[in-house]
């Protein structure tokens, strides 16, 4: 059983992915409590993974991705393998802490505090709030892209300018937020 928040259809409204459509299953629980998250964690319901399939393959999109909180405290490779009987390609956000299990091929790391046991990163987006970012591209190495992220909108012209100065970084908006959809 798995403690879902909630399972929505939209589009990815950050990084690389950004204007896709996808499949949100987004998981209960964290290991860190950042003060932007928009998680409400006091919602819960439990669902089996057949049950959680049953609800995602509602929606005509292949991408689930897999959110939180953290997500990686509840996704399993057995849930995994359940999603891609069903035809789905599995991406997941997380903040690095955990490792990733067998089955998902598409990791966005958004690395707050360590220690980190992540051993693999298709993406790194970092929310940037004035940090040591060249430290977590040069710790996560990621395969694809490197993004910086304002956080909740509030300094886009600063990461702008760091961006400028950084050119190896791209500027990752919360697009769902500015175009008011979820």
């Amino acid at each position: 059983m798995y403690p879902v928040n909630e399972i929505f259809y939209s589009l990815q409204g950050e990084g690389y992915h950004t204007g896709t459509a996808a499949v949100f299953l987004r998981f209960s629980g964290c290991n860190r409590h950042c003060e932007f998250c928009d998680t409400d964690f006091s919602k819960s319901t439990m669902m089996s993974a057949e049950e959680i399939v049953a609800e995602i393959s509602r929606y005509t999109a292949r991408t689930v991705i897999v959110t939180g909180g953290e997500p990686l405290l509840s996704l399993d490779s057995a849930l995994c393998r359940a999603l891609h009987g069903a035809g789905k390609y599995i991406h997941v956000e997380t903040n690095g802490t955990l490792p990733v299990p067998e089955g998902v091929d598409w990791v966005t790391c958004s690395p707050k505090e360590g220690p980190w046991a992540i051993d693999r990163v298709d993406e790194l987006k970092v929310v940037y709030q004035n940090q040591d970012v060249e430290q977590l591209l040069e710790r996560f190495k990621p395969r694809v892209a490197a993004f910086l992220q304002p956080c909740s909108c509030r300094n886009t012209a600063e990461v702008i300018e760091y961006i400028l100065g950084h050119p190896w970084w791209r500027l990752s908006l919360q697009t769902h937020k500015l175009v008011d959809f979820k």
